[in-house]
């Protein structure tokens, strides 16, 4: 190699390294000139440089320059042989933000940026020429659907998290409300009373009330005190950005919690509501719910009652649904009202004359007849006595052996069969019908009525620990504990009871299979004495119980 060729070579390494110690660098550049796509910058270099327009931009309005202009720009690296220069605007503005970052994060201070796009998770933020991620969580202190009114305004955030090397910021607009919010609360809060009368912005709606703001300060406005009437959802009446008179409730100094109502500024409804509406009294209303337990009814502005499911018609197991819709105007009957819990009682099937009061002429305890089987369950059979009343066959009356599920399947709906009827209810609205009552009980014996409160005689089978066994005559078995085996503790003796021995006892439980029962010696004794009591007895006789007694024992001993 020559001379000349070494001393060129030298020449272009010296350069070389020279060039790279300016690399990675921010300097200060003259504009020489400008064109549609790049601005020319001199740098003080061998060449001059250029930087794209579009790295002036940086989303917002483009910025206005001009030849002789003087602008930071990032070297980013030489090219070519000529050793042409390629710089960057954008670097340099992110290097020189940086510094201010840095301080900013360390000092929890605001910085200046616009949000300018949406991102998976967020937002971008142009944070003067760098650019951070705004997760979806840290936009407001509350979701919100729509952020377009955020976009493209300057606005300040906090940095949350950064990281130089890989040129990542994670920025909040949240922190910077919640540190706004926390002193304008506290300057609010402390002139907050309960009782106080306040004007407020509905600010957000959810399923369970309002939230409105008073001044810097949220209360929720719960459905419950939105109005008197009933409300299922809040946006029935409210808006947000609408300006509302509301009352604050309660407030919780300790959990700065704040309840605000806009019923208690009006009349209570319920005021008088007693006196208004007797028990008994037929009222017009509107029905404002339809349940699958019952029928909602205004009968009053603001005063609701409830048409229970059981009180809708005479006839069982109608579906409200059916009966009435929102909206409708009926006629019910008042039947309770609970001034205490704010809650009345109203009735429809009341309007009618009840199927239940001439029962006894349709129907008589012993008759046998034909029915048309309504309804079959896991626990009997429904059987139609008229459109309103059915009656029920239970699962241990229809065979004398034990149901199974099989022998259950056999009866259908609409099947018509042979019923005797057991007992009639008018009270509770019952009648009982029996199917094997058709038949003689197998096991021989006349049948017994096993209805709890029966009197019953049965016959001492065996002696046990904690009572007498005893079989009834229908083949049942049944066991009478000890402290049933008389009313005085003295008499609760096994040795007073013998196998073969027949005893009279009540009723006082049949489990599932009637086939298992509890009796007492003790019921029928207290039974026996209240009615010799009714019997023998008067209020003014000035007659002792025993005398009482020893003259009903006295009598019977001479018949």
């Amino acid at each position: 190699m020559s001379d000349e060729a070494n001393l060129e070579f030298a020449d272009l390494f010296e350069q070389s390294c020279k060039n790279r110690t300016w690399e990675d660098r921010v300097v200060k550049g003259t504009i020489t000139a400008i064109d549609n796509n790049f601005i020319t910058v001199d740098v003080g270099l061998k060449s001059e440089g250029r930087v794209p327009v579009d790295e002036f931009a940086h989303g917002r309005e483009k910025t206005e320059l001009k030849v002789g202009d003087k602008i930071d720009v990032y070297i980013d690296r030489y090219e070519g042989r000529n050793g042409s220069i390629v710089l960057s605007r954008e670097k340099a503005l992110r290097a020189a933000a940086w510094d201010d970052f840095e301080k900013a994060f360390k000092a929890g201070t605001t910085i200046m940026g616009t949000l300018y796009s949406r991102v998976k998770g967020g937002f971008m933020v142009d944070l003067n020429g760098a650019t951070a991620f705004l997760p979806g969580s840290q936009v407001d202190v509350r979701p919100m659907k729509d952020i377009t009114s955020l976009m493209g305004v300057e606005q300040p955030f906090l940095i949350l998290k950064m990281d130089k090397l890989r040129e990542n910021i994670v920025v909040s607009r949240r922190g910077v409300l919640e540190g706004a919010n926390a002193e304008e609360r506290a300057r609010v809060v402390s002139n907050l009373t309960e009782g106080q009368e306040i004007t407020g912005i509905v600010k957000n709606i959810t399923n369970y009330g309002a939230f409105v703001d008073i001044g810097g300060v949220d209360g929720l406005l719960h459905n419950t005190d939105i109005s008197w009437k009933r409300v299922n959802h809040p946006s029935e009446v409210l808006h947000p950005g609408q300006e509302v008179k509301v009352k604050l409730i309660k407030f919780n100094k300790e959990t700065q919690r704040i309840s605000l109502g806009m019923k208690q500024l009006t009349t209570d409804p319920w005021g008088g509501v007693d006196v208004e509406f007797k028990v008994g009294a037929r009222v017009k209303g509107k029905v404002t719910n339809v349940t699958d337990y019952g029928i909602f009814v205004e009968i009053k502005e603001g005063v609701e009652g409830l048409i229970y499911i059981s009180e809708i018609s005479w006839k069982k197991n109608i579906s409200p649904s059916k009966i009435a819709v929102a909206g409708e105007e009926i006629e019910v009957v008042i039947l309770d009202v609970d001034m205490e819990k704010r809650r009345i009682g109203l009735g429809l099937k009341q309007l009618q004359a009840s199927p239940w009061d001439d029962i006894e002429k349709e129907l008589s305890v012993g008759q046998v007849f034909e029915g048309i089987i309504s309804s079959v369950t896991d626990f009997g059979i429904f059987v139609k006595i008229n459109d309103n009343v059915d009656g029920m066959v239970h699962i241990n009356d229809i065979s004398w052996e034990k149901v199974t599920e099989e022998d259950l399947a056999k009866y259908k709906k609409n099947d018509v069969i042979k019923v005797k009827v057991l007992d009639i209810d008018r009270e509770k609205e019952r009648i009982s019908l029996g199917i094997k009552q058709l038949t003689e009980n197998p096991r021989g014996g006349a049948t017994v009525n096993m209805k709890k409160g029966a009197v019953v005689t049965c016959i001492v089978s065996g002696i046990k620990e904690d009572g007498i066994a005893v079989n009834l005559v229908n083949g049942a078995s049944g066991i009478i504990k000890k402290i049933d085996l008389a009313k005085d503790r003295q008499d609760r003796r096994f040795d007073r009871f013998a196998v073969g021995e027949k005893v009279d006892a009540e009723i006082i439980s049949i489990d599932k299979t009637g086939t298992k029962i509890g009796l007492s010696i003790k019921a029928l004794e207290i039974q026996e004495e209240k009615q010799t009591i009714r019997e023998y007895g008067s209020s003014d006789s000035g007659a002792s119980l025993g005398d009482i007694l020893g003259v009903a024992v006295g009598q019977k001993k001479e018949e």
